[in-house]
């Protein structure tokens, strides 16, 4: 936080310091307008933001990163803002299928994981030749997908059909698998490649067919990474850094209340900060918050139609999650644990089921974060991060009820049921992965989508807003434009589906929106480069940006900091026992 309270005026108000509104935040300022971000919690990130117990540093929301590598979407528009962003790491073994009737691993070479299938089931070696090779096609498409970040609102004319033209092109691998949704749907797909019963219950939990597809292809093309050193949240850290550097405002603990409007246009907003009212006025509104409460709680009844409304409400959004987070007094390693994601499932249980709630049934996914980043723990410890898909409305709302200001109330009730529900998925992973796991946990903290709600305002306490599929397209509730001129949507809320890169892409989209009424020549360089029509050097070169000399410097983590003390301690006793003899 530069200032201590808002000004009066700025650019850009962006609503919601999550990963996508500081990315437009660090983008908009490198342009050389002024910026605003107001975030409702006390820290960046949102969901990226993670949390500190004792020495452990816990990374709460990514499960693997994709289009974060030295090519990657996310990297190219990193590299706009500054050559000092936290870089992921290749992860090279990426998904355990685990089971009582089989164990799988996935890593960054899957024709190994083709070859296991084809040993163990000799009679469908042609299908699963086929279904690889169809993951390989997918693959080479997703090749593509960095230069098709820029969306269709800011193209025009013959560009918007070239677009549309590389975007079918992009797409076609894809379609002879799109309609295979739901239980029978995967059935009939899967079955297109191979009967064998235990191959099929090997993608149990999956939605669709391009869920089974899509993970192997983005191995294929060696797009997995785990985070970078410090955890997620190095993420929205430096983008803090980079945005306050080149001259943006960024408030923590700081509601928004209210759009303010002229006639239908966006001025500025009403904020609480600091148990203080004020008042921003700006040209223009970034929203990188839940479209519901955007539309709901801060804009006039009457200035959004009821049938969008009424679509936001029906829409079909992610699960939000039980995560329980564990803190071992050995490293991960010496429990059998590597990098990748293990997911272990009981596969005769519907997918319904594996997705429902109960901890006693569903999936759960595994991850040992201090296998991939040892400075999250000590040296001598590690941790690990047990998630389970959750809804709010499970265990009747959590044993919770609201207050008058629409508050959840978190008693005795709810801290006893979702310790109950974390000692039943402790029990699990107990059984089948890490056996005496209780006699190494030394700290244990539990979130449920309660929580997830209350630290990220997204509705229902949702991982990534709303699903892709047919029934959201119909719905039309991901749009980048609002019904009030000057407001963008962006984030999770602007596209379908989630994580890192649509919220990365989002904020591009975003500020190319704000850019192309407000500075013509810097949104013509940084189109260009995103299309891959120009290269990064002429981006630096163009004399058009604010310059930024990419001076961040991570903080240590907690670990790292006490290791350090140590080693300082141990050379202080060591001087002070020669001086003696």
């Amino acid at each position: 936080m530069r200032g201590i309270s808002p000004k009066e005026r700025y650019d850009v108000t962006i609503i919601g310091g999550g990963l996508s509104g500081l990315t437009s935040a660090a983008l908009l300022s490198r342009a050389g307008l002024s910026c605003c971000v107001l975030e409702m919690d006390s820290r960046p990130g949102g969901y990226l933001a993670g949390f500190r117990r004792h020495d452990f540093r816990f990374d709460s929301a990514i499960h693997w990163l994709n289009n974060c590598g030295p090519e990657g979407m996310v990297t190219s528009i990193f590299k706009i803002i500054g050559n000092d962003f936290p870089r992921a790491m290749e992860q090279k073994r990426i998904r355990r299928f685990l089971s009582d009737e089989f164990d799988y691993l996935l890593t960054n070479n899957p024709d190994e994981l083709k070859e296991q299938w084809i040993k163990d089931f000799p009679h469908e070696k042609k299908g699963i030749i086929r279904f690889f090779r169809d993951a390989k096609r997918i693959a080479n498409s997703w090749e593509r997908f960095k230069n098709l970040s820029r969306g269709f609102q800011t193209r025009g004319g013959l560009n918007k059909a070239l677009h549309g033209i590389n975007m079918l092109r992009f797409s076609v691998p894809f379609i002879p698998h799109v309609s295979y949704v739901g239980e029978q749907g995967i059935k009939k797909g899967l079955n297109r490649y191979f009967k064998e019963p235990k191959l099929h219950r090997v993608f149990c939990s999956e939605p669709d067919m391009l869920s089974c597809l899509v993970p192997i292809s983005w191995a294929y093309c060696n797009d997995y990474q785990t985070p970078p050193a410090g955890g997620g949240q190095s993420f929205p850290e430096w983008l803090q850094y980079a945005s306050e550097s080149l001259g943006a405002d960024v408030f923590f603990k700081s509601k928004v209340s209210e759009i303010l409007l002229d006639g239908n246009r966006a001025t500025g907003v009403k904020v609480e900060h600091r148990e203080a009212e004020h008042t921003i006025n700006s040209d223009y509104i970034v929203a990188a918050c839940d479209a519901e409460t955007l539309y709901e709680k801060m804009l006039p009844e009457s200035i959004i139609p009821q049938k969008v409304k009424d679509n936001l409400k029906g829409a079909k959004l992610y699960s939000s999650a039980i995560s329980v987070a564990l803190g071992l007094d050995c490293p991960s390693e010496e429990l059998g644990l590597g990098e990748e994601l293990t997911y272990l499932a009981n596969p005769n249980y519907s997918r319904d089921e594996l997705g429902g709630g109960d901890p006693a049934i569903s999936g759960i996914t595994i991850i040992a974060h201090t296998v991939r980043d040892k400075s999250m723990a000590l040296p001598e410890h590690g941790t690990l991060t047990l998630f389970m898909p959750s809804f709010i409305s499970d265990h009747e709302n959590w044993k919770c009820e609201k207050d008058e200001n629409g508050n959840w109330i978190r008693g005795e009730k709810y801290k006893q049921l979702k310790q109950e529900c974390a000692d039943i998925m402790i029990d699990r992973v107990e059984k089948h992965l890490v056996p005496d796991l209780r006699k190494h946990i030394i700290y244990c903290d539990v979130a449920t989508p309660i929580t997830h709600e209350r630290y990220t305002g997204n509705k229902g306490g949702t991982m990534m807003g709303q699903k892709p599929g047919k029934e959201n397209y119909k719905l039309k509730v991901a749009s980048y434009q609002t019904p009030v001129e000057n407001l963008w949507l962006s984030g999770h809320w602007s596209e379908l589906g989630g994580g890192v890169p649509i919220a990365t892409k989002s904020a591009l989209n975003t500020t190319l929106m704000v850019l192309q009424k407000q500075n013509k020549k810097v949104f013509n360089l940084l189109a260009n480069y995103v299309d891959g029509n120009i290269g990064l050097k002429e981006v630096q070169n163009s004399g058009l940006l604010t310059p930024y000399n990419s001076s961040w410097v991570q903080e240590k983590t907690p670990a790292q900091k006490k290791v350090e003390r140590r080693e300082k301690e141990k050379f202080q006793n060591k001087a002070v026992s020669q001086s003696d003899i």
